[in-house]
């Protein structure tokens, strides 16, 4: 009897010193901004809110920037709102509702269940609010420069309506093929655009109902991004090679080839201007934004990996030239450009503080010259950034260690933040703690990097758990995430943290961040899981910690970071006491047979290391308390993923839990799914690592 009192006093007391001071819905409150753009006249700016699962469209102009309601969605019906614009005259705003842009099919998302068919739609509406008017049914958007018209897509052709909807869409041409990547001609009376024929693709430009579409310099290569001159007589292209050839080596690390050509658009002459270094880190940029295509004044600006880190480069026209503009050991990320096409404004993960690492910052440099320039600094997060219609006002947006992502204006290295007041009063701010930055070596001597969050008042011998974020090309940051999946699942640990868990987020390789071969190691993924190493040694360097439990670690991830935590959970039951497998791939073996050509050289030990690399594999020695958890609409990860592992933990009457979401994707597109989700994930881990219900 006494034991089971001492048993309790303790428990009790050790309930008290970790007292839960906020609930994960008032940390899951805040008003996430996305869409940030700029208007090309005046100091005016756009973007949408969630806010609860209600997403709406914010405007906000000079001089007091006032944020401003000027849509009236009320539902949390799953519904995101993208492809927000601008027109070249301010007084219009074009957006999309509905779909998945996150995920590999963008078609409509009924995470509602509701019995009527949810669309994807384009609107539009003034700037100034007012009716929201219905274009079309179809997605990305873009406004004409006399801002009268509105091209967007439908099953893979492309429409045309006016801005105002005074007569319906219509079909604007036909052309074999998925067509996109249409841009208007600066004077709006010619479109360039991709056809998309599955092995190769064609630059295209239509010019009127009577006149065929000129092909430009077609091939049997892939054309892509096409980027009208200033003038409107040439456009600048990227050319990859075309699908075929012979079977490579599936094991093997390949260059992946590009090139930037030029044509005329009148005379259909064109060449190739500049060719990327035949290296793997001259290979084309697997980031988000791809090569950043742009023609600016008088130089064509484009990034390449090829000095080991994403950099922007300009060359002339001809191709001669070239200039690095942004040099150093950092990552250069959302890439615009002026109105005016002399100023470039990005963001990178450098500054005055060596954590800087782990965060981003706003820099602008011009087009023609190397003069890189800070617009930001300190311990915040800033990202997207974007420049107003004079060419001088900057906007990105903020975040901290404990407060959520706001649009911002910057002045003289200062933000004025806009739209403060939408983030609720009972958002717990103060209870935030701020993660440290740290590194530790893998097993093979890959050094790792992570944050790590500890309560403001840890216990001796308390618990811990790994988190895993997916990807895998992201990175974790020293604050809130501007990805809204991220920052769910920052605003997850900073909840299990109050809980009294210490947090350990792990910037694994194959993120960004860190570099080309921290970014593109060998043996990654299906190809041998080298990466794993990382998510073990973070396991390894908590156990090390003097006031964490050795025998209480667990761990959580989703997508990616659910094929990582599923592999900790398959691997080392004895390091990770517990886990949450969010949509994970769990089975990386497929048939490397591809039809009608030969199979690889590797095929079947290629076969045999995926198979290895899957956390299937690992079922017999699985032994630690699992949670599945998967939405059926998921257009990431399949749900047969996780259906195929529960099948398997049955067939091996494996107790285990799990949270099946009917109708919602990936994202979590309800944010009553996302607050479910979050709920599960620290229920389980607090009842399997603390002993609490």
């Amino acid at each position: 009897m006494k034991k089971i009192i001492f048993s309790l006093i303790v428990l009790f007391c050790t309930s008290n010193i970790f007292a839960q001071s906020f609930s994960l819905k008032s940390v899951l409150s805040y008003p996430f901004p996305t869409q940030l753009v700029a208007s090309p006249v005046g100091n005016k700016i756009a973007w949408a809110a969630n806010e609860q699962g209600k997403r709406n469209i914010y405007t906000a102009e000079a001089p007091d920037y006032k944020a401003v309601k000027i849509t009236d969605y009320t539902e949390d019906d799953g519904q995101e709102l993208t492809g927000l614009s601008i027109s070249a005259d301010g007084k219009w705003i074009v957006f999309v509702r509905g779909g998945d842009h996150g995920g590999r099919d963008s078609a409509p998302v009924n995470a509602n269940s509701s019995p009527l068919a949810p669309r994807v739609q384009v609107f539009a509406i003034p700037y100034a609010g007012g009716k929201t008017i219905l274009i079309g049914e179809g997605d990305n958007p873009v406004i004409s420069p006399d801002s009268k018209e509105v091209l967007f897509a439908k099953a893979g052709q492309v429409m045309i309506s006016p801005i105002d909807g005074t007569s319906a869409a219509k079909n604007l041409f036909y052309a074999k093929g998925i067509n996109g990547a249409y841009k208007w001609s600066p004077d709006g009376k010619k479109i360039a655009f991709i056809s998309n024929r599955t092995d190769h693709s064609f630059l295209g430009i239509y010019t009127d109902q009577q006149t065929p579409v000129k092909w430009l310099l077609p091939s049997f290569s892939k054309d892509n991004t096409p980027v009208w001159s200033p003038d409107g007589n040439d456009i600048a292209f990227i050319r990859t090679p075309g699908i075929g050839g012979e079977t490579d080596s599936i094991l093997s690390k390949k260059h992946q080839p590009w090139a930037i050509f030029t044509v005329n658009v009148n005379t259909g002459t064109g060449k190739q201007i500049w060719k990327a270094p035949e290296t793997f880190r001259g290979s084309f940029p697997s980031i988000d934004g791809g090569a950043n295509l742009l023609w600016a004044d008088g130089k064509i600006i484009f990034t390449s990996y090829e000095d080991g880190w994403p950099h922007l480069y300009a060359i002339t026209p001809d191709g001669s030239k070239r200039l690095l503009l942004s040099p150093g050991n950092f990552a250069v990320e959302n890439v615009k450009l002026s109105t005016d096409k002399k100023t470039l404004v990005f963001a990178v993960n450098t500054g005055n503080d060596k954590d800087d690492l782990d965060r981003r910052h706003i820099y602008k440099v011009s087009v023609n010259k190397a003069d890189m320039q800070a617009l930001t600094s300190g311990s915040g997060i800033e990202a997207y950034p974007v420049i107003a219609g004079d060419n001088q006002t900057f906007f990105c947006l903020s975040s901290t260690a404990e407060r959520p992502l706001l649009p911002a204006l910057i002045n003289n290295k200062k933000l004025k933040l806009i739209g403060e007041s939408l983030i609720p009063e009972n958002f717990p701010i103060k209870d935030m703690v701020v993660p440290k930055h740290v590194s530790f070596k893998a097993a093979d001597g890959n050094i790792v990097y992570g944050q790590l969050f500890s309560p403001k008042k840890a216990g001796k011998n308390h618990p811990a758990i790994v988190y895993v974020h997916g990807g895998p090309q992201r990175q974790m940051f020293l604050g809130w995430n501007p990805m809204d999946y991220y920052s769910i699942d920052y605003a997850l640990n900073q909840y299990l943290v109050n809980l009294g868990f210490t947090v350990l987020s792990v910037n694994y390789r194959l993120g960004i961040g860190y570099g080309y071969e921290f970014h593109k190691p060998m043996r990654a993924g299906a190809q041998g899981a080298s990466e794993y190493q990382d998510i073990k040694a973070a396991g390894e360097w908590l156990a090390h910690q003097t006031d964490i439990n050795k025998d209480k670690i667990g761990i959580y991830g989703g997508s990616y970071g659910g094929y990582l935590t599923a592999l900790a959970l398959g691997k080392d039951a004895k390091l990770f006491a517990a886990g949450v497998d969010i949509h994970g791939v769990n089975n990386r073996f497929t048939s490397f047979d591809q039809e009608g050509r030969k199979p690889a050289p590797d095929a079947l030990l290629a076969a045999k290391i995926a198979e290895e690399s899957s956390p299937i594999s690992y079922v017999s020695t699985w032994t630690s308390p699992t949670l599945i958890i998967h939405a059926d609409d998921d257009r990431n990860v399949a749900f047969n993923q996780s259906v195929d592992l529960v099948k398997r933990f049955e067939d091996k009457k494996f107790d285990f839990e799990f949270l099946a979401i009917p109708d919602d994707t990936h994202h979590w597109m309800k944010f009553s799914n996302g607050l479910k989700v979050s709920e599960a994930t620290a229920e389980f881990l607090k009842r399997k690592l603390m002993g609490k219900k």
